[in-house]
């Protein structure tokens, strides 16, 4: 049999003729063949339209009941427009039913994917919901405390959180109320996060929001007795400073009838060593636990319940990553770390959220970290994770 490198050689030297009359000498055999492979791949059709139900991703029509959701919720932000032009619907676009319980959520969300580059998040098997500002004001209301617990990831998921909170694309996530001219014009709209000078002007917590600027927070506008302390601590290494250690004491609410949630998130400032990321997990956890009087990690049957704790993960790696980091902290290595820290996790008996998935083809401006439509988008996981913990 002819190669093709032959096929296009005996072109080029003089034999198509020969060729020519190779293919025409039975002209019925390949008429016969072209009916019989149409016939196949009509059959084939069939076939993978009778499987399609039981695809992993939710592909399926929108329920009636989700009809309100494909709507952009991000109409009537501040500073939405021709520059700063996102949507929700970019981010992820509603389809099939929303995840019926916590577990099934946290799979969905961590195991989904993207149709295309900076295409809208699925997740996989059951769909995550995107929320009213009012809803999302519900959500949190029902925590006195809100704590987030990390590195420069967790920053930018709660900068994120903000700009939900103060329906403010522009200047949502930042402090904007002491910039000067410059500084507007450098941290608007997606560089609050890609540019560093911005993005460590983040806001830490809604009380500094309520002390300067607090016209700006809409939930309370919407819920008059709103008043969630939503609050990062930058705890990034282990060993753990123990002026960072005792701070985090200090910002846990020690009251018992106060309900509580903690997002933590580590990894990167400790290379992905698993052994190291559980010494911080395990300090963070016993602080919570020491603060809280509750127990974060049950054994056994117990009438008490676990505080809710997630653990984030580490996002994906870009393009841009340094190339020292490529072999340590790149994608291989953070989806081993990912999948042996949601191991660790579940035997700590507290919840994991894998972001590798949502962020494998998503924009990562530094090579690290996600730009505000990504942050927005996990952001909008972990409401899906506190609006669960109930169900």
């Amino acid at each position: 049999m002819r190669s093709i490198d032959n096929f296009y050689g005996s072109l080029s030297s003089g034999k198509s003729s020969d060729i020519r009359k190779e293919k025409c000498h039975h002209p019925r055999r390949y008429l016969l063949i072209f009916v019989v492979a149409i016939i196949a791949g009509f059959h084939a059709g069939r076939t993978r339209h009778a499987a399609a139900p039981e695809c992993d991703l939710p592909l399926s029509a929108l329920p009636e009941a989700r009809a309100s959701e494909m709507r952009d919720m991000f109409i009537g932000h501040k500073h939405r427009g021709v520059e700063c032009n996102i949507s929700s619907l970019d981010l992820h676009m509603p389809s099939g039913s929303v995840c019926k319980d916590k577990s099934s959520m946290l799979r969905a969300m961590s195991s989904g994917g993207r149709a295309g580059r900076d295409a809208p998040y699925a997740p996989r098997g059951c769909d995550m919901q995107w929320f009213t500002t009012l809803e999302i004001c519900q959500i949190l209301g029902r925590y006195s405390q809100v704590i987030l617990v990390g590195d420069s990831m967790l920053r930018h998921v709660i900068g994120a959180l903000n700009i939900l909170i103060r329906e403010d694309l522009g200047y949502g996530g930042v402090t904007d109320w002491n910039f000067n001219e410059n500084e507007k014009r450098q941290c608007f709209c997606n560089n609050q996060f890609d540019v560093r000078d911005c993005s460590i002007q983040g806001i830490f917590s809604t009380a500094d929001v309520i002390e300067h600027d607090p016209l700006s927070l809409v939930c309370p506008k919407m819920i008059p007795e709103w008043n969630t302390d939503i609050r990062i601590e930058l705890i990034v290494r282990y060993p753990v400073p123990e002026d960072e250690h005792r701070r985090l004491g200090r910002a846990i609410d020690p009251n018992p009838s106060h309900l509580k949630a903690f997002i933590l998130g580590h990894g990167l400032w400790n290379n992905l060593e698993v052994d190291q990321a559980l010494n911080w997990l395990d300090l963070v956890l016993d602080t919570i636990d020491k603060q809280t009087d509750a127990r974060t990690r049950l054994r056994g049957r117990s009438p008490r319940r676990n505080l809710p704790i997630l653990l984030m993960t580490p996002n994906a790696a870009g393009v841009k990553k340094p190339d020292e980091w490529i072999v340590s902290q790149g994608n291989k290595a953070l989806v081993r770390f990912e999948n042996e820290m949601a191991v660790q996790a579940a035997k700590r008996r507290i919840d994991h959220l894998g972001t590798w998935n949502m962020s494998i083809q998503a924009t990562l401006y530094d090579g690290v970290h996600m730009d505000m439509r990504g942050n927005l988008l996990k952001a909008m996981m972990v409401l899906n994770w506190l609006n669960l913990l109930e169900a």
